[in-house]
């Protein structure tokens, strides 16, 4: 077994549901520690982050990952207990194999065995890492952000260990995301009994014109990035549970995912003008998980493309689908910023599970990124 398999399965084992970190991120600063790196622990709130920089020159690599892992869901589903990682046929099993921890231990690995053959290398390598990415995400990575903005912190280059693989390791790489903009919107009416109409406003009745029309809206095209803007409603509820009661209010909870097209802002006022004219009565809260980002292909890419392809052969896509990440805090600081990690089929599934062969490789991607950038 390599060491990057060993120590993924050693941090697969530390139950470090978020935004517990559960030793996970120790066991990662006792080696990082012996390769000479600075070690900066950054606790905010229940949230444990660190920041670890070897060098003081540029160009600056940074790594950046989260210890913390999704629930489990019913432990009695599994067909091994989620954090007794376990392997069959040529899987490795367990809660955060995938996302994250197989990454985690491929980025130590890899600046160990880069190292050793390179000890003197040029520019600085550092680690970003919380335990608080798939959780409220306010005591993790943004505050470590905020921090290093405010002392004039720049990272060159940051690969993000997020599960981007679809198919093959190596298959594509994410060089953006989407933004994440909710809202609850309350459509306020007046309730009455169902029989005296008259006497009452339904809500469900005075919103779905408006609401029609939302979803008709063609919010942009997309670009060549990015696919056009979507809205969607996630929940919608009105009613007492009664049969003969007109509801005096309505709840609808949605979504935008937005392209660079849009902004916050723009969907916000145009979201307002619709609701507007159809003269209606509500309240309505916002919530913004992330504006979108994107690192046009570059330095960073191309690094990593030629490392995948001679570690699998594969060219890889370059792709901004799927949900937020913390790169939306950290490309705040980092000029080029990439995700790269496994296959990401069962990711926050039962029986979450990653290729034992494919953590090796892993390990010699970033290795070889290392060396492409640096040397």
């Amino acid at each position: 077994m390599t060491r990057t398999e060993e120590l993924a399965i050693e941090l697969i084992r530390r139950d470090s549901i978020t935004p517990r970190d559960a030793g996970c991120q120790e066991s990662m600063i006792v080696r990082l520690e012996a390769m000479g790196f600075s070690i900066e622990r950054m606790r905010f709130g229940d949230v444990d982050n660190f920041w670890a920089r070897r060098g003081q020159d540029g160009p600056l690599l940074c790594f950046a990952g989260h210890t913390d892992v999704v629930p489990t869901g019913p432990i009695e589903d599994w067909v091994s207990p989620p954090f007794e990682p376990a392997i069959r046929n040529g899987l490795l099993f367990g809660r955060g194999a995938a996302d994250m921890k197989a990454s985690l231990a491929a980025f130590i690995t890899a600046i160990e065995d880069f190292i050793a053959t390179h000890p003197t290398h040029p520019g600085s390598i550092a680690l970003l890492i919380t335990s608080d990415e798939e959780g409220a995400a306010i005591n993790g990575s943004v505050r470590v952000v905020d921090t290093l903005q405010a002392r004039g912190t720049i990272i060159d280059w940051c690969i993000v260990g997020e599960p981007t693989s679809d198919q093959a390791l190596g298959d594509t790489i994410k060089n953006g995301r989407r933004g994440s903009l909710s809202g609850t919107l309350t459509i306020h009416g007046k309730q009455g009994h169902i029989a005296y109409p008259q006497l009452a406003r339904n809500p469900v009745h005075l919103m779905a014109n408006a609401l029609s029309e939302l979803i008709s809206t063609r919010w942009d095209e997309g670009n060549a990035h990015f696919p056009p803007t979507s809205f969607q409603i996630s929940n919608l509820n009105a009613g007492t549970g009664a049969g003969n009661v007109i509801p005096g209010s309505a709840e609808i909870r949605f979504n935008f995912r937005f392209s660079t097209e849009n902004t916050a802002d723009t969907l916000k006022t145009r979201l307002h003008a619709i609701l507007d004219r159809y003269e209606l009565d509500y309240s309505l809260a916002w919530t913004l998980g992330g504006e979108p980002f994107l690192t046009p292909p570059g330095v960073l890419s191309a690094a990593i493309s030629a490392a995948i392809r001679s570690e699998t052969g594969r060219t890889p896509e370059l792709s901004t689908g799927g949900g937020t990440s913390d790169g939306r805090f950290i490309k705040r600081i980092a000029g080029e910023l990439i995700e790269f990690g496994p296959i990401n089929a069962t990711i926050h599934q039962l029986n979450e599970c990653v290729a034992l062969k494919d953590i090796a490789t892993l390990s010699t991607i970033y290795r070889r990124t290392l060396e492409n950038l640096l040397l």
